[in-house]
């Protein structure tokens, strides 16, 4: 059980860290790769409207206010002072004001012009090494076959706009993005490394920590368990005592509605803490089960055949369908207690002249037994039917009162089938039919 609850604990808190880190990351590259495409369809807006050339940036980009050329003297004559502390105040405008002067040395782009019928008027590739113009023609004619105007990427790395002008002619711009997707690249794999570290990190930091974090979980687990155990042993006693007590009385004054219906509270309350006493004793992690081969085709049907009186009673169609020699690896009694669970659950829920039907086969391909128990229902649970399967879980309240279920007989059942390796589930076949499927790994043929 701790074990579980560890691996649970740390599944939890790496998958919710994953999702956060994936989602950083994402937003950070995803913001990166925009700007790279925005500043570049900014410098081919400044191109577009000047003709495909630069205009003096000085004029284009004008100083900051309170910025002027004489700091610049000023900065100079003070860079020897060592003891000017920080930048100046208009640092950062500076700064943004002379990135603007330096666009047009730093960018690598070429242009081609064609008319409106598509032929190449004047092409400028003095501002690129990497594109002849040939080349440059080439991308142009392909835009204007395409009809690929407005804004696109061509090449792999060239970011382009077409602008028509007003006499039909076309100016195609390229802007070579190549060093921004470079260094664009770069920081999704240093992201994606750092992620992977920090994901590592918080793995083993998770899983060193997971045991003081679920430790309150597991003591209180424990006192259950020590509270159930103790509680079983401890109500036997009396109610060994109690049925002695109605044996004498039955021998003295003969059986009465009184003494029966007191057996019969006895035989359930008996139930319940074999029940809970098993289940408890199921879920502990070492215990020493010991199994060995079992014809669970023979104990299917000798468990079935014990309810074929309370079909009859009932008027219920009860149909048994079993496979022969299904041999699995397992605990004859513990499998016997499963399907006397299964099917006593199906009839007791099963309205009168209701169907019950019993299937046993195997699956060579998966190597497992299937076993399946079905059984008319008038009121199927909504929702995830796993929840029948939790412990003192009942659907209808009123019903179970009738049919004197207490929530304990299919935690008991899910307790076994997870002792031996099986799966169990159950699911709602239309509005009134209610299956049980369980999967148990059938037995290797030495």
């Amino acid at each position: 059980m701790v074990k579980k609850l560890r691996r649970k604990f740390v599944l939890t808190a790496m998958i919710s860290l994953l999702v956060i880190l994936i989602g950083i990351i994402g937003v950070i590259n995803i913001v990166n790769f925009t700007q790279v495409q925005t500043s570049a369809d900014e410098t081919l807006d400044i191109l577009s409207e000047n003709d495909g050339n630069f205009p003096d940036m000085k004029e284009l980009f004008p100083l900051p206010p309170g910025i002027n050329n004489q700091d610049d003297q000023n900065i100079a004559s003070k860079s020897d002072d060592v003891n000017t502390m920080g930048p100046a105040p208009f640092f950062g405008d500076r700064m943004a004001y002379n990135r603007s002067l330096e666009i047009p040395f730093q960018s690598r782009y070429f242009w081609v012009k064609l008319n409106k019928m598509g032929t190449t008027q004047e092409t400028d590739t003095s501002h690129i090494a990497a594109v002849s113009e040939e080349e440059a023609q080439e991308y142009a004619n392909k835009l204007f076959q395409t009809k690929s105007f407005g804004r696109g990427y061509i090449g792999g790395q060239y970011r382009y706009l077409v602008h028509q002008n007003n006499d039909g002619s076309y100016l195609m711009i390229f802007m070579d993005c190549s060093a921004g997707f470079y260094n664009a690249n770069k920081l999704l794999f240093m992201t994606l490394l750092i992620g992977l570290v920090a994901l590592i990190a918080m793995f083993v930091l998770v899983f060193l920590l997971s045991g003081k974090a679920v430790a309150p979980v597991v003591e209180s687990l424990e006192k259950q368990k020590r509270f159930i155990t103790d509680a079983g042993h401890e109500l036997k006693t009396p109610l060994a005592v109690i049925s002695a007590n109605m044996d004498v009385i039955e021998l003295e004054a003969g059986e009465s509605e009184w003494t029966k219906s007191t057996k019969n509270q006895i035989k359930r309350m008996d139930g319940l803490v074999k029940n809970l006493l098993t289940l408890s004793r199921m879920e502990e992690e070492n215990i020493d089960a010991v199994f060995s081969e079992v014809n669970m085709s023979s104990v299917l049907e000798e468990s079935a055949t014990f309810f074929i009186a309370v079909a009859d009673f009932k008027k219920v169609k009860y149909t048994r369908e079993i496979a022969e020699n299904i041999h699995i690896n397992g605990d004859r009694n513990s499998i016997q207690q499963l399907c006397t669970i299964l099917i006593d659950n199906a009839m007791k829920y099963t309205p009168d002249e209701g169907e019950v039907s019993v299937s046993l086969s195997g699956d060579e391909s998966s190597r497992n037994a299937i076993l399946e128990i079905s059984n008319s229902c008038e009121n199927i649970p909504k929702g995830n039917l796993d929840r029948l399967f939790d412990r003192f879980y009942r659907a209808d309240n009123s019903r179970s009162r009738k049919t004197g279920g207490y929530g304990i007989g299919l935690s008991v059942a899910k307790a076994i089938v997870n002792s031996h390796g099986g799966t169990i589930e159950a699911k709602a076949v239309g509005e009134n039919i209610m299956k049980f499927m369980i999967t148990i790994p059938i037995m290797k043929k030495s």
